[in-house]
């Protein structure tokens, strides 16, 4: 079994802002599979089945900063391990639409991913960067992430997401590698 967590802030004001990169890309992945989204865990949840393998698709619905409540929660339940899930989640510090694919590391001042840390008590876990790029040096990085994306981006965020869609797919199938050197 695997699961697929996507981070975002809950709720129609934060729909298309940077910072719900992650639930885009889940999102879009339930909805390519035609999965249905049901409330468990404190989040949003589909199952499906993946090459012969359970897939558990969470959208933390505790807003970002206690991400880590329905990811543990998630974790206990099924006893997985971090090597079973994939966090995917925005990135100030790559630019805009980059992708970048770990099996480990620290939060870098991610409010999302510390609340994972804190509640599995490691840093030990596949997660999927997808670059948001930094706020012009007079923009608050805090409203920069709350933002929707301008018009522009748009294309390079969509694209993004195709790509991220394919990294999935290759981490699912035990190809982490292949998609760490494909698309990183």
């Amino acid at each position: 079994m695997k699961a697929v967590i996507g981070l975002g802030n809950p709720g129609f004001k934060y729909e298309e802002t940077r910072h719900n990169i992650g639930f885009l890309v889940v999102d879009r992945w339930a909805q390519n599979r035609q999965m249905t989204w049901k409330s468990r865990f404190r989040g949003k949840v589909a199952e499906e089945r993946f090459h012969n393998e359970k897939i558990i698709l969470l959208k933390p619905q505790t807003y970002m900063n206690l991400s880590g409540l329905a990811v543990a929660g998630l974790v206990t339940f099924y006893g997985l391990t971090g090597q079973d899930i994939l966090v995917i989640h925005d990135d100030l510090d790559l630019p805009l639409g980059k992708l970048r694919l770990k099996a480990q590391g620290g939060p870098g001042g991610h409010n999302g991913l510390k609340s994972i840390q804190e509640q599995l008590g490691t840093n030990a876990y596949w997660r999927l960067k997808i670059g948001i790029g930094r706020p012009p040096d007079d923009d608050d990085a805090a409203d920069h992430v709350l933002r929707p994306f301008a018009t522009p981006e748009r294309i390079l965020i969509a694209e993004a997401i195709d790509k991220a869609l394919q990294v999935v797919d290759l981490w699912l199938e035990g190809q982490a590698d292949q998609a760490m050197n494909g698309f990183n």
